[in-house]
Parts: C-alpha cells; structure tokens; sequence
C-alpha cells in the first residue's frame, strides 16, 4: 500500500510539474494565436537568459501546448530557410521541438513533445550549422550520425524512432537547445574532443537550423 502511495504522490508531482506558469500561458496566448511567435535572440540579454536554461517536461494534453506547437510552426516557417525550432527560441522553457524531415518524402514539418535521445552512433558527421536565435554565427560541427529518439504527441502517445544524416543533426541540434546548450558555447567545448570523420552530408546541409 505505501508503495503504491508513493507512486501516487511521484505521479501528481510530475502533473505538478509540467503545468505551464502564467508566464508561460501569457507568452503563447498573447496576439493572434494563429501567428508566429518572436524569435529570441543571444543580442538580447534577457532572451539570451532564457536560451541558457534547462527546459522541463511539457504536458501534451494541455491545450496550451496545442497552442504554443502551432505557433512554433508558425515562427519556423517565417524564417529564411529555417529547417528546426525549439521552445525556448520562442521564450518557453518546455521540452518541444520542430524539426524538418528530411528523411521523408516531402520533407514534412514535424513535431515532437518531451523529445529524448536514448542512443546515439559512435561515428560522427562533421558539418555546417547555423541557429536562428544567434545573428551572424556559422560554424562546422560533429554530430552522431544515428540517432534513436522517443518522444509523444499531443494525444500522448509514445514513439520510438531510428534517424540519420542530416535530419539526426537537426534533432541534436534542436534538442540541445532544451539542455540550453548553443553551438555558440558548444565550439569551445569540443576543441579538444577527437571524432572518426564521414562526409555525410548532402546539400540541404546548407540551410539553417
């Protein structure tokens, strides 16, 4: 009985803990729901905070994250070129993402809720990156080439997924900014890392993420 109490209790704290404060809600519901919402950018001091911190958990049931995905979308595809977003690019500390999948026909826009990377490739790809939320910054960076991802959708329901080349560097990318790391940060730390390089990638690779 006391462990099932304790599980209760771990459960309504998570619940607890992914509710969006009214900071948050203010942020998403202001304006016209169905517009994008500002980009942040590292120029700004305040934005550039929010850039840096961790992000938590998001509930997909609540309408609010409805809310705040479609204006994502919405902010993405206002870009020049943009081919991924996170949630704190738009001032929301939550764990969603916005990636374009190059991996499919199309190349469809696509979502993903409380993203985690639960496996990545040994063998590394050494490629441009760009962020939407740093001006001017451009550089060559590695990334795993593989990539195994789970993550939910708005209804809740969990996903396990295997991804490489170019689009497995934009979910990295993307999910690093959820850890509030940027490639602008990122640089300095890998100058003394070591990788096997592979020239992986294609001409998509040019765009910015």
């Amino acid at each position: 009985m006391k462990k099932i109490s304790l599980l209760l209790v771990l459960f309504i704290g998570l619940i607890n803990a992914q509710k969006l404060t009214s900071h948050e809600m203010s942020i998403i519901n202001q304006g016209d729901v169905n517009t994008a919402l500002p980009i942040y950018q590292t120029t700004d001091a305040n934005q550039h905070k929010t850039l840096l911190s961790l992000s938590t958990e998001a509930d997909p049931l609540d309408p609010n994250t409805a809310v705040l995905v479609k204006r994502m979308k919405e902010s993405l595809l206002s870009t020049d070129g943009g081919v991924g977003i996170a949630a704190p690019q738009v001032g929301i500390n939550r764990k969603i993402i916005w990636v374009q999948r190059f991996d499919k026909e199309g190349a469809p826009f696509e979502y993903f809720i409380n993203p985690v990377i639960v496996w990545r490739s040994d063998l590394q790809n050494l490629g441009p990156e760009g962020d939407l939320s740093i001006p001017e910054f451009r550089d060559q960076f590695y990334r795993s080439k593989v990539i195994q991802l789970e993550y939910v959708d708005l209804k809740g329901q969990r996903y396990s997924e295997i991804v490489e080349g170019f689009t497995a560097v934009i979910f990295q990318h993307e999910i690093d900014h959820l850890f509030g790391i940027l490639i602008s940060d990122k640089k300095e730390k890998e100058k003394n890392n070591s990788y096997n390089k592979v020239d992986a990638y294609q001409k998509s690779d040019m765009n910015r993420r």
